[in-house]
Parts: structure tokens; C-alpha cells; sequence
């Protein structure tokens, strides 16, 4: 048997890919396994938000908003590409004394005020009480409304941020296997031993146009017929699964201790924009939630979110009409736009693992983290339950905090201080000069590649140069180049239509059959992390050449939409 991995994280969302990058940087050797693809659950079922948690502020939740809101600066420091300033709106009626659901006017101001300053040092713009009749913060409002306030947080990629975490923690020498699942785990001789197996061609397949949480196929970790193609050993071991945390403890990872953990179900949609401008909005509820309208890949708009308890087992949640019509109403009560389930391009279904806190309010429990350490039997394992998208590298961090005194030595923290991938450059001045390079690209193209890419979008644009030269494909759904879709496989674990249309990028909006067609045999004759590398057939002419913004390729355009079942 091999020489044993210092860590083995079981998990490949936003914490589970945090925590191997600050190990790996350390200098421990990691492993990763994800059953499925890189954020293909929960982490790419969020509201894209990296943000302090504005409504956390009425529970009291001081030092998580704090922590949170830090965080926040870091990675706009970190990924400028990836990581983008947001205005918000919070509209409220034409006094300045009505109430925002149930919040007076002067509560919202206090609240806004400790916002601006909890975090410290701030790049982003404050807070500011705007009329909003006849601005253009007023855009797609209701008349009724016109006072509110305006204040700043940041929107991200949430599939593409755990992607770059698992490129970063591969740089820093860490192996990351997806579709790959633990199937067993028992402690021998203070050291894990772990049986792990591929799930590729045992549902790892597309899922294209079918509702699940994330928009991902469901993987099943046991009982598919398929033999133990892998045993590893490990100094120690992180349940980062997830809503599937609690299922392993006790069942392939033996612990005494359960994860106390509360399933709350979060559901979003994209419909075709239903306000103008760049700016998103903030809709108080009555119940004290809020329910979030953000500007989505150009033409669209994200609504959300919900939050509903489920049961103990996450594959049996999903998205319910119930839900829908408390999307519709929420913003049906702000907006002068009203829509229905027949204009979502796309659903998403997370379902949160939260610490069970004992509220009874699921929007009240507690989003801060929880790292029960089990010591039991000699190797250490580390379940994480909770946390939030935006103070994933702070989970990080005390984890390992946790964990190192257990392992040979090790680096200091080292995350606070360092870029992820692509995120050297300014990406608004880096888009203008690829624009003046390549002018023959459409400018959106260039656009979307700099905020997936960063600085890598350079080697992208070459390649898809390069394509071009040779008379080869450039474009296999508008928008999408040829070039980047192999990047995708070589360097980002892309192995399905699903993981590049709608976890490496977002063309599942724009991308017709014909494009999923052509991705899908592409995906056939290409390798990647584990599977060799991409070149030969994969850099041929498949689907044509294709101009200008690659509209050729799909002319009638129909989403591939994860679609509601009004049944459930």
C-alpha cells in the first residue's frame, strides 16, 4: 500500500475544497474525493452571493457578520474576476416612517450602519437612503414604492469559486478525484483505511434537463454493483459532505458521534429579466425573511430563496410548486413584472446542512459552523456541519487549526494572503485590451471568458485563435468556445453536458440540442485530470466552424431547463 495521504476530504463542495487547498498549501498531502462533479450539490445551488448576511444582524449574529463581511473583502482582493461588487435595493413605502415588513425605517438605517463598519476597512461604497421614483435604482419597481435604501455586497460564480478552490489546492499538490465515492472507512493502526470507488458510467452521466438539487445527477455511493477499485490510508479524515454528512457517520464512516445536523431546502430560478440595470434587489417578507432579485448572466434575473425543512435523507428533497408561487408572490408584491413557472430557464435545489440549533424557525437557525472532532479509536475525523459560501477559507482555517496538532508539521495559515487562480489582473481593463486584440470576437464572449478565467482567459483566446487558423470549430454554443470547453476537461474535472453547461459556465441558458449534441460528443474523444490530456480529435472540427457570436450553432434557441414538477 501506498505511502498515506496526511488528509483525506471526503467532498467536493465549497468547504470540503477550501479545506484541501489550505492543507496542501502547507505542505500535507491530500486527497479529495467527490462522488459526483465539483459543486454539484449544494455549493452550486446557493444565491451567488458573497455577502455579510445583512438580515443575521436582527438575531443578533454580530461576530458571524463580522467574520462574514471580512471574508468578503478578502475574495474581492482575491478574484476580482470572479468576485464582483453588487449594489443592493431594500425598497420601502413613501414615508420615512413606514415600516419594511414589520421594520421600521430607522431600524433598517441602524442595521445598514453597523454593516458599513463591522468589517473594518471597506473597498465597497456604503449604505445611502435613495428616492427611488424616477432613478434608475427604481427600475422594475412598483410605484407605491419610492423611498429606499441602497447598500454594497458582492456576487460571484458559486460553482466556478469552488472550481478555482480545487485548482488552487491541485497546484499546491493536492489529488482531486471526482466521481469518485468512499464506500467504506475503518481506522487501522491510527490511520484511516479507505475504499473508495468510481461512479463514472454508474449514473455519473448527464442529467441534462432533469430538476435536481444543483442542477447535478444523483450518485449513490453503495449498492450499484460496482467493485472497490481503490484502497488509501490517511493520517486523518473530513466529512465534508454536505447534507450527506450525516449519513456517512455511522454507516461507511463509523463514529460515535452524530451530526446534529437540519436539512433546510433553498430553492432559486432564473427567468428572463424582470428589472433593468445592474444593480440587485432585496424584497423584506412579511415571515422576516428576504427573498433576493439579482442580475443573471446578462438576460436574466435569479429569485430566491426559499427555506423549508426537510427530512434526514437530502436525495428524497425537491422542488415544489408551493415553492414557486412563494417566489412569485414575493416579488410579485415589488415588481411591476410578474412571471410564472412557465418562464424559468433553470431551478436549482440546495439543500443546506445546517447545525440544528433547536430553532423552530428555519430561517433564525444558525448558519455558523460547527468541526465536531472524533478522536475515537486513534485517526482523527473532522465532520463540518454548516457554514456559509462566503467564510469557506475561515472554515478552512479552523479546521486545519484543528487538525494540525494531529499531523506532522506543517505551515502557517497562509490563505489570507493569496490570490486564487486568475485573480493577478483587473479584469475590467484585461477585457478591454483582449477586446482591442481580438475584435472579430464578439466583446461578450471576451467578457464571460475574462470572468470565468481571469488572467487564464488569455491562453483561452489563443487556442480559440489558434481553432480559427486551422479551420476548426471556435464556437460549440453561442458564447462558448471550443477552446474553453477543453479547458474545462484538461484542467477543471469536466467529464458531462451538465458540468460544462452549467457548473463551468452558464450556456445551459443559451444552448440548444444541437450545441448539447456537438459538447457531447467532444466530451467522447476528450481526456483531462486523470484520464490524459486534451489534444488530437479534441482540437479537430467538430461541429462546424462557427462566427461571430457562435448564433450559427444555435439558431432556434431553447434552454435547457431544469423544469418544476407542479406534482410534487
Amino acid at each position: 500500500m501506498r505511502t498515506p495521504y496526511d488528509l483525506l476530504v471526503v467532498g467536493g463542495g465549497v468547504q470540503g475544497t477550501a479545506i484541501a487547498r489550505d492543507a496542501a498549501g502547507r505542505g500535507l498531502t491530500v486527497k479529495l474525493v467527490e462522488r459526483g462533479d465539483l459543486a454539484c450539490e449544494t455549493s452550486g445551488a446557493s444565491s451567488k452571493l458573497i455577502h455579510g448576511g445583512l438580515r443575521y444582524l436582527e438575531h443578533g449574529k454580530l461576530a458571524l457578520v463580522r467574520e462574514a463581511l471580512r471574508e468578503r473583502e478578502l475574495l474581492l482582493g482575491a478574484a476580482p474576476h470572479l468576485v464582483r461588487p453588487l449594489r443592493f435595493v431594500m425598497p420601502h413605502g413613501g414615508s420615512t416612517h413606514a415600516a419594511i415588513a414589520g421594520r421600521p425605517a430607522w431600524k433598517v438605517r441602524l442595521g445598514l450602519f453597523l454593516y458599513d463598519h463591522l468589517g473594518g476597512a471597506r473597498s465597497l461604497p456604503g449604505s445611502e437612503r435613495v428616492a427611488l421614483r424616477g432613478h434608475p435604482l427604481g427600475s422594475g419597481l412598483r410605484p407605491e414604492w419610492t423611498r429606499g435604501f441602497a447598500y454594497s455586497d458582492a456576487l460571484t460564480d458559486d460553482a466556478r469559486l469552488v472550481v478555482h478552490l480545487a485548482r488552487d489546492a491541485a497546484a499546491h499538490g493536492a489529488h482531486i478525484a471526482t466521481r469518485t465515492a468512499l464506500v467504506a472507512a475503518r481506522r487501522v493502526q491510527h490511520l484511516w483505511e479507505v475504499d473508495l470507488r468510481a461512479t463514472e458510467g454508474a449514473g455519473a452521466g448527464d442529467a441534462h434537463g432533469k430538476t435536481t438539487p444543483g442542477g447535478s445527477p444523483r450518485i449513490t455511493a453503495e449498492g450499484d454493483g460496482l467493485a472497490v477499485t481503490e484502497t488509501v490510508t490517511a493520517r486523518a479524515l473530513v466529512n465534508a459532505a454536505g447534507p450527506w454528512a450525516g449519513q456517512l457517520l455511522g454507516g461507511a464512516i463509523p463514529s460515535a458521534r452524530p451530526a446534529p445536523l437540519r436539512l433546510v431546502q433553498g430553492v432559486h430560478v432564473v427567468v428572463p429579466r424582470l428589472h433593468a440595470g445592474d444593480h440587485g434587489l432585496i424584497l423584506p417578507q412579511a415571515d422576516g425573511r428576504v427573498v433576493f432579485v439579482i442580475p443573471f448572466e446578462r438576460d436574466w434575473s435569479l429569485v430566491g430563496t426559499t427555506e423549508v425543512v426537510v427530512g434526514r435523507d437530502p436525495d428524497a428533497a425537491g422542488i415544489t410548486a408551493a415553492e414557486i408561487e412563494l417566489l412569485m408572490g414575493a416579488t410579485g408584491a415589488y415588481l411591476d413584472r410578474r412571471w410564472d413557472a412557465d418562464d424559468i430557464a433553470w431551478s436549482t435545489c440546495g439543500i443546506r446542512p445546517l447545525y440544528d440549533d433547536g430553532s423552530g424557525d428555519p430561517s433564525q437557525n444558525t448558519r455558523e459552523d460547527v468541526l465536531q472532532l472524533d478522536r475515537c479509536g486513534g485517526a482523527p475525523l473532522l465532520t463540518v456541519i454548516g457554514g456559509k459560501l462566503t467564510t469557506h477559507r475561515r472554515v478552512a482555517e479552523r479546521a486545519l487549526e484543528k487538525l494540525t496538532p494531529l499531523l506532522p508539521l506543517c505551515a502557517p495559515a497562509w490563505t489570507a494572503r493569496a490570490r486564487l487562480p486568475g485573480g493577478d489582473v483587473d479584469a475590467d481593463r484585461l477585457a478591454a485590451q483582449l477586446r482591442d486584440r481580438w475584435p472579430r470576437l464578439a466583446g461578450g464572449t471576451i467578457d464571460d471568458v475574462v470572468r470565468r478565467h481571469g488572467s487564464g482567459a488569455r491562453d483561452i483566446l489563443e487556442a480559440a485563435e489558434r481553432d480559427a487558423a486551422g479551420g476548426a470549430c471556435v464556437y460549440l454554443a453561442p458564447g462558448l468556445l471550443a477552446a474553453e470547453v477543453d479547458h474545462f476537461v484538461a484542467h477543471e474535472w469536466a467529464r458531462t453536458v451538465d458540468d460544462v453547461l452549467w457548473r463551468r459556465s452558464k450556456a445551459g441558458l443559451v444552448a440548444d440540442e444541437a450545441a448539447v449534441a456537438v459538447i457531447r460528443r467532444r466530451l467522447a474523444t476528450a481526456g483531462g485530470p486523470g484520464r490524459g490530456t486534451v489534444g488530437g480529435a479534441v482540437g479537430g472540427a467538430v461541429g462546424g466552424n462557427v462566427g461571430g457570436d457562435g448564433a450559427g450553432v444555435a439558431e432556434d434557441v431553447t434552454t435547457a431547463a431544469s423544469r418544476v414538477d407542479p406534482a410534487r
